[in-house]
């Protein structure tokens, strides 16, 4: 039975009524873009499909004379000048070791007080309600002013995903999970807690298919109707998207870091978690993600309007 109910819109709608003060950035996009929806109703990409595509630009001039980009090395210069044509870019040593011991000290106590637990399969949510440190990474003016050239938007922190192990998630697009109109709003900022490789749960990631069209319910026959969600599972997507994979001929890349290295990656970057095979060594990780706080935010698949903590 409750099987069943899950699929019903009416209970997600009922929580969001009582969540206005989390969903109310959404009731001036919706005027702003035509939507004829309560901040409490839910919403997909069905409900934009007659609104024009819009295509986000990267202003290089800004990118280059930003001050976080000043401050990168070389090494990081050359990634961050391919991320329009690449869907990512590696910057290393973004925070000391020093840094890493911290957020890692700090996430253990949060787990030994009982502040912190797993859910979704190995998940630490939102440390950045509890650790200074996570929240001041994640809301350095510096970061957030680089990530909005990015965006073509304004950048504005959503949450915080704290990782002991690899998450060993199949091949997915983050829009699926966190999407937008326009099409594009969020960005995924990973940083390694400790040095990663194939052993211990590696992301990966396939370069260039952020340019790929973005994957959503109707492409994969996931739409429902006005009382109910489509009724396929996750696993579907799943096997949608290696099947579109295998058929485009594209190739994955392994992200092999050193502790303090993080990546950022396009909204509709296809990525990834590579099997934790060595069960003796944790995969410690922590991934912020980014909203454009001009666009309409939304999770795709339950067809719900994204609380915003912050």
């Amino acid at each position: 039975m409750l099987k069943q109910i899950r699929y019903y819109k009416l209970p997600y709608i009922i929580y969001n009524f009582f969540n206005k003060k989390k969903l109310q950035h959404n009731i001036p996009l919706y005027k702003k873009y035509g939507i004829s929806k309560s901040y409490f109703s839910s919403i997909s990409s069905a409900d934009f499909s007659h609104l024009p595509v819009t295509t986000r630009t990267i202003d290089q001039d800004k990118m280059v004379n930003s001050e976080f980009f000043k401050d990168l090395s070389a090494e990081n210069k050359e990634s961050a000048l391919q991320y329009d044509a690449n869907g990512y870019m590696v910057i290393r040593n973004f925070i000391s070791t020093d840094d890493a011991d911290k957020i890692n000290g700090e996430i253990d106590q949060l787990m030994e007080n009982g502040t912190l637990k797993f859910i979704y399969g190995g998940k630490l949510m939102f440390a950045i309600h509890h650790s200074e440190i996570i929240k001041n990474i994640g809301n350095n003016k510096k970061l957030l002013d680089f990530l909005s050239i990015l965006l073509d938007g304004q950048a504005k922190l959503f949450q915080s995903i704290n990782f002991i192990n690899g998450s060993q998630q199949k091949t997915h697009s983050d829009s699926i999970h966190m999407t937008t109109y326009p099409l594009g709003g969020l960005l995924g900022v990973w940083i390694a807690l400790e040095d990663v490789d194939e052993t211990n749960g590696a992301l990966h990631y396939i370069p260039q298919s952020h340019k790929l069209p973005y994957f959503l319910n109707s492409d994969y026959d996931n739409e429902g109707d006005s009382m109910m969600l489509g009724k396929k599972s996750y696993k579907a997507y799943e096997e949608f998207l290696e099947n579109k994979v295998r058929e485009l001929g594209l190739k994955k890349e392994i992200f092999r870091a050193k502790k303090g290295d993080m990546l950022i990656w396009h909204a509709n970057i296809l990525h990834g978690g590579e099997p934790h095979t060595d069960k003796n060594r944790t995969r410690k990780s922590l991934v912020y993600h980014f909203f454009d706080e001009n666009s309409v935010c939304y999770h795709e698949v339950t067809q719900r309007p994204a609380l915003f903590e912050l």
